[in-house]
């Protein structure tokens, strides 16, 4: 193991734009090969029908993609995966030669990584319990949508209008096989198996939506500066009503001059940065955060994460003070941004409030207490402050009632901690508030199988056995 590297200056922005993840792509693109350009027929079929008879033209490739999502189901552990052998029939040679390719960047960790780091994270996160979910419900997602692009792309799937539960379960998804124990480090564990699907779905999101290899479309663009149309992916019409995930992307359009590439370096840096970053400051905001040193196995632990999601070293943040710059600066980048799009056309619409107001909906939805209905929104806004909180279009008035109750029960949380905490360190009623408040959010939202996104057996063991081990302390 060599020293943590340590950034000494935030990344280029416009670079990291313009940069996505060349092993991942290379990978889906030899998956999907080339997409032939859409014939302009069938423009009078209308609805569902309509759709499917459009994205027929691409059967094969809904073929290939298929085959992939299937052999997701054998990625059970991180063992499973650096040993992973293509099934006996049915995998043609182009997705199974990539797919060997690609997965081994699964098998060695960067030669920074610290196992005993790791290992301190985890138990920081176990030791959190439900409080962990529940700040991953009021803070990591809510400031996740504040970038517009990656709001778009959310929009564009309808994952978080329609199915807002299906976002937040593949999130959870995700955190949880990183957190749990022995998560990134073991065979036994699901952390990097679960990221490496993130990554490659990541890389078949940019080649829907562009419809190429990402890197040809650079090229494309870079040998036609200012040419009328570079680097325009128009929508595809009649794709808008399909139901499918897949192809709604492919037929979303996009603009790459202006919104760089999607899920680009600055975004999926953001995103890493909601799960550590945001994390860490809602625990500081609760008055129960950790010391220097556990943040920074914290970020750490997360920055392993990162590497295997395709994360470049220069865009991962290694203490708090990096961390918070390189936030807000892509805070700053993408309202600053939007603010532009609205000066030029007011008519377009912003993504974001209806990301936000489904999310709290989701959580409302669950809360069988009328008075304490509308937590969820209180609770986002303090952690998060009142211009994320306008941004996501949740800044409107709640109920006196719950209003004032939720300024006393955090005024009586912070009161009994404080005391208490002094004469025992490590004391936090607010574990024991979030477990009895959070715990039918995280059980409704993550578990119950009616809802839209069915995990699959062996994930929901593993989360259940989580929730079991908070549930008994």
């Amino acid at each position: 193991m060599t020293d943590t590297p340590v950034a000494t200056a935030l990344p280029d922005p416009e670079a990291g734009r313009f940069t996505a993840d060349p092993w991942a792509d290379a990978a889906v693109a030899q998956i999907m090969g080339d997409w032939p350009a859409p014939r302009p027929l069938l423009q009078a079929a209308e609805g569902v029908q309509g759709a499917a008879a459009v994205a027929a033209q691409w059967a094969g490739h809904w073929v290939r993609l298929r085959e992939v999502t299937t052999d997701f189901a054998r990625w059970t552990s991180n063992g499973a995966v650096q040993q992973w052998t293509p099934p006996q029939r049915g995998m043609v040679a182009p997705v199974q030669g990539a797919l060997e390719h690609y997965l081994i960047a699964s098998h060695d960790m960067p030669d920074w990584a610290d196992p005993a780091k790791i290992a301190r994270a985890e138990a920081l996160f176990m030791d959190n319990g439900v409080l962990s979910v529940t700040l991953l419900f009021c803070a990591s997602l809510p400031e996740c949508y504040v970038l517009p692009d990656l709001s778009a792309v959310l929009n564009t799937t309808g994952q978080l209008v329609d199915h807002t539960d299906y976002r937040i379960r593949q999130t959870g998804a995700m955190i949880f096989p990183v957190m749990n124990e022995g998560g990134l480090c073991t065979a036994e564990g699901l952390g990097i198996a679960q990221v490496l699907k993130v990554r490659l779905i990541h890389a078949t999101i940019r080649n829907l939506i562009l419809r190429q290899d990402p890197a040809k479309a650079l090229v494309a663009l870079q040998s036609a500066p200012g040419a009328e149309n570079a680097g325009i992916v128009p929508a595809i019409a009649g794709l808008e009503a399909t139901q499918d995930m897949h192809q709604r992307l492919f037929g979303m359009g996009w603009n790459l001059p202006e919104r760089g590439l999607p899920c680009n370096q600055e975004e999926l840096a953001y995103t890493l940065l909601t799960f550590n970053y945001v994390y860490l400051r809602g625990l500081r905001t609760l008055g129960i955060g950790y010391d220097k040193a556990d943040e920074e196995a914290f970020l750490h632990a997360w920055n392993v994460a990162a590497h295997f999601l395709g994360v470049q070293k220069e865009w991962m943040a290694w203490d708090m003070e990096s961390a918070k710059a390189m936030f807000d600066a892509c805070q700053a980048r993408g309202r600053a941004r939007i603010a532009e799009r609205k000066r030029a056309n007011p008519a377009e619409p912003d993504p974001r409030p209806a990301l936000g107001n489904a999310l709290m909906n989701a959580m409302e939805t669950v809360i069988p207490w009328k008075v304490f209905k509308p937590f969820p929104v209180l609770l986002t806004r303090h952690l998060c402050g009142p211009e994320m909180a306008k941004d996501l279009g949740i800044d409107g008035r709640v109920p006196v009632a719950s209003e004032v109750l939720f300024i006393v029960v955090m005024a009586t949380i912070r009161v009994i901690d404080t005391v208490v905490g002094a004469v025992a360190p490590g004391f936090a009623i607010s574990r024991w508030v979030s477990r009895k408040l959070g715990a039918p959010l995280t059980y409704e939202l993550m578990m119950t199988q009616t809802r839209s996104l069915k995990m699959p057996e062996h994930l929901r063991g593993h989360i259940q056995a989580v929730l079991n081990r908070w549930s008994a302390r």
